[in-house]
């Protein structure tokens, strides 16, 4: 099987103010990280090797998965600084990943694909990368792929557009000579650079796999409540509780996801919320779709300090 690289480096920007507490691939997911339960994917997908690329908040990523052994994937990092990009990382994780070929996810991206017939079909048509994707059906939240009927991809639909298009979420193949135009340690990105240059020079060396696949989406922080509950309530669970979690008897907490170290004092009301790691929530106080973290450091765009928190609306 070929190795995986998990593109883990970004900022999470669309995921503020979450994202300032950890870095999106180390969410909590229905009690796990999301960055585990996309190796774990990886691995009963018959992957052995990953490697994640690491900037934001490295710390958060490589304590909750280490060597990956637990996992049965070995693992290791690409290290960035500057963050860069979704073309720039592959770039520089070519020397740890030592294969002409490879997997390529979004370190947000959730997913029941079967890779067997992705990568087979990359094979079997030698293209420089294929991008899996299915039919784009949220044309205002989305922009999509403009897909022929040789399934090559020959640009992007702008969100918003009324024009058929196919939505890619998160993985693909890639041959490692896709990214010899490339220069190591120049930010570069892929569906809004390199592959535009791809398609230019070689029509059809960029290809769309039309699957028939489940994914989760982890963009904001009201995706991920809501795909974090939808896979916590297949499980059986309406909350999601952290480690070291200290909560009141009283206290009740309804659809809602709480991190690591956190207190909910007495008489509380958490409905919808997400509660990040160390937070203490105050006594007889109720929150309905909120974010609720540490007041330490910069506030996010639209947060507040309420007292020793800082509170986002979802």
């Amino acid at each position: 099987m070929i190795p995986a690289l998990v593109l883990t480096a970004g900022h999470g920007t669309r995921l503020r103010p979450l994202s300032y507490v950890r870095a999106k691939g180390a969410l909590p997911v229905a009690g796990q990280p999301l960055v585990r339960r996309i190796l774990g994917w990886l691995a009963a997908g018959g992957v052995t090797e990953a490697v994640l690329n690491l900037h934001h908040l490295p710390h958060t990523l490589t304590a909750a998965v280490g060597d990956g052994s637990d996992l049965g994937i070995r693992v290791r990092y690409s290290w960035e600084t500057p963050v860069l990009g979704s073309a720039g990382g592959p770039k520089r994780a070519l020397p740890l990943l030592d294969a002409s070929r490879f997997l390529i996810l979004n370190g947000d991206t959730l997913t029941d694909l079967d890779l067997g017939p992705l990568i087979a079909d990359h094979h079997r048509s030698g293209a420089l990368v294929t991008m899996a994707v299915v039919p784009n059906t949220q044309p205002h939240k989305y922009s999509g792929l403009a897909v022929g009927d040789d399934a090559g991809v020959t640009g992007v639909v702008k969100r918003g557009s009324s024009d058929p298009s196919y939505h890619f979420f998160g993985v693909q193949v890639a041959e490692a000579s896709a990214f010899d135009s490339l220069t190591d340690g120049v930010a570069a990105e892929t569906v809004g650079g390199l592959y535009p240059e791809l398609i230019a020079a070689r029509p059809g060396s960029v290809r769309a796999f039309r699957a028939d696949a489940e994914y989760f989406d982890i963009g904001t922080p009201a995706d991920y409540l809501d795909s974090s509950l939808l896979i916590a309530e297949r499980a059986g669970d309406t909350v999601s509780i952290g480690r070291g979690a200290q909560i009141a008897a009283d206290a009740r907490i309804e659809r809602s996801i709480l991190w690591d170290d956190v207190v909910v004092e007495e008489g509380t009301l958490l409905r919808e919320c997400v509660v990040a790691d160390g937070a203490r929530v105050p006594a007889g106080t109720a929150w309905h779709g909120v974010t609720l973290r540490p007041a330490i450091g910069e506030l996010a765009p639209g947060e507040r300090r309420i007292g020793e928190l800082a509170i986002a609306s979802l």
